[in-house]
């Protein structure tokens, strides 16, 4: 199929970016690039054109911060997340998308005032992230994105920079590959998602080297209110419906 370029422009740019702010945050890009790629393509291919994004995205992650891992972690979060995955993925050509974005946007707004309320969490047990990760993979599924659902999580653990961008983006990873699966299943994988998912491969690998860079240069201090802010900007565009 023939690319526009105009329109490539504009996803490449936008990978690039929101990248590079995953790489940095360790989420919020997918739900940032989710209403780009919505007005670009429409919500149906935009959802599977996000997951082989996220997918490149997270693989350049887990490769940069590879010696930081936790992988116990990542191994019970896909204990839970793949099924879930597989399960939304069957379910997004029909589902009603509204009604669960505005719910999770309440959800991310509270836990960032909970946060402020008990700055000291307990720290959960690690079987409890498959119970995280069957949330997240049934969520983003059907809307895309919600990486942010899973760093309350991660970082009441006490994981922060590296260990933190690494596992979280190894246990995402298990769940974009179980939702491909899926969206290849129902007949989501149409030829333009493909082709703009191979091509915009490239500038979501320079998004995620880039901001790598920058991680090695904040503290955590700054990391725990980076994430934070991210988790009240992807709350509020929940709830607004992108």
């Amino acid at each position: 199929m023939p690319l526009d370029l105009p329109t490539l422009a504009i996803a490449s740019t936008a990978a690039y970016l929101l990248a590079l702010l995953s790489a940095v945050a360790g989420f919020g890009g997918g739900v940032l690039l989710l209403p780009v790629f919505t007005a670009l393509f429409g919500l149906r291919a935009a959802v599977p054109m996000l997951t082989l994004t996220q997918l490149s995205s997270n693989t350049a992650r887990v490769w940069l911060n590879r010696r930081e891992l936790r992988w116990g972690l990542v191994g019970w979060f896909a204990l839970g997340a793949v099924p879930l995955a597989v399960a939304g993925g069957l379910l997004l050509a029909h589902a009603p998308l509204d009604p669960l974005k505005r719910l999770l946007g309440a959800f991310l707004i509270g836990v960032v005032s909970w946060r402020r309320f008990r700055p000291h969490p307990r720290k959960p047990a690690d079987p409890a992230f498959a119970a995280v990760g069957a949330a997240s993979g049934f969520g983003s599924a059907l809307v895309g994105s919600v990486g942010p659902l899973t760093a309350p999580f991660f970082l009441a653990y006490g994981l922060t920079r590296a260990a933190y961008i690494g596992t979280e983006a190894a246990a995402a990873l298990s769940m974009h590959l179980a939702k491909i699966a899926a969206y290849g299943t129902g007949d989501l994988l149409t030829t333009t998602v493909l082709v703009y998912g191979l091509v915009l491969t490239p500038a979501t690998l320079a998004g995620a080297w880039t901001g790598k860079r920058l991680l090695n240069r904040i503290s955590d201090r700054l990391f725990v209110h980076l994430v934070e802010a991210g988790l009240l900007i992807s709350g509020l565009l929940f709830l607004l419906g992108f």
